[in-house]
């Protein structure tokens, strides 16, 4: 068995058959998968993983040999990182940088925890909205509040992904800057 210890890139996308993206594991399982003959490398990643008689390439995609039938989440479950990862780390209100998170019509007032109803705030609009909405205060939203689409939120979640995963998941060409300045 080769000696897979985590490395800089140490998550690989997996795609079904038909190349649709499945999900993201683990490097050691994605090598599992590929010495068990249930997948094969599309593309590798940096460096690689050595055993007493073999030495693999470490994969960053790989593909099932066999399709699977997988029936999908028809939605992105709603986290403190996905809410910041969805507004790109900046207050909804200000564009500042963003510690907090905010619900737009305020749960005091009966406002749900929907992707519709939550943003990311800095703390000062936060403090400053208190159990007010932004229409009461004159403010507005940069952005209205949606649950995140596509196939990258739906097999990533709210990681980071890996440039090399670009071509399968649909990702934009320009770098995603979700935690710049």
């Amino acid at each position: 068995m080769p000696d897979i210890r985590p490395t800089v890139g140490s998550s690989a996308l997996v795609l079904n058959a038909t190349y649709e993206p499945l999900c993201v594991v683990s490097v050691r399982r994605a090598t599992i998968l590929l010495l068990t003959a249930k997948a094969e490398c599309v593309s590798d990643g940096d460096g690689l993983l050595h055993s007493a008689h073999q030495t693999v390439p470490v994969p960053s995609v790989v593909r099932l040999t066999r399709y699977v039938r997988v029936p999908y989440r028809t939605h992105v479950g709603l986290s403190r990182r996905a809410i910041f990862a969805r507004d790109g780390g900046r207050c909804a209100y200000c564009r500042g940088s963003a510690e907090t998170i905010d619900h737009v019509f305020p749960r005091s007032r009966g406002g749900l925890h929907a992707w519709d109803n939550v943003v990311a705030a800095c703390a000062k609009c936060n403090h400053s909205k208190g159990d007010k909405t932004p229409a009461e205060l004159g403010w507005r939203l940069h952005a209205p509040p949606a649950a995140p689409r596509g196939v990258a939120w739906r097999v990533l979640g709210h990681r980071t992904p890996d440039p090399r995963w670009r071509d399968w998941l649909d990702l934009p060409t320009a770098p995603v800057e979700a935690e710049a300045a």
